[in-house]
């Protein structure tokens, strides 16, 4: 059986919302809006940006460039992990 999920209030953008989610992820989706609050003050510092909405775009679009990037990232790794293991099999068998 699988277990209902928890509803956890959280502030965003100076507003109380509330969301749910699985048992024992509340603090992850708390860390989350903790990222997500600080990028929006940082949007907000500067000069260009006008508007909660506008933060907040802005924000998100940062937040998903890192992923991307850390995802480019994981992946040229994995690809050099596989080429090393690939060469130390082949060693190995020549050995």
């Amino acid at each position: 059986m699988s277990e209902s999920p928890e509803q956890v209030t959280v502030t965003l953008l100076g507003k109380s919302h509330q969301f749910s989610c699985t048992p024992g992820q509340q603090q992850a989706l708390i860390d989350a809006v903790d990222l997500l609050n600080g990028r929006v003050d940082e949007m907000r510092q500067r000069n260009t940006v006008r508007s909660d909405h506008n933060a907040l775009l802005l924000a998100a679009l940062h937040l998903c460039h890192e992923l991307l990037a850390l995802q480019n990232d994981t992946q040229q790794a994995e690809q050099t992990l596989q080429q090393l293991t690939q060469r130390i099999s082949t060693q190995m068998e020549r050995a």
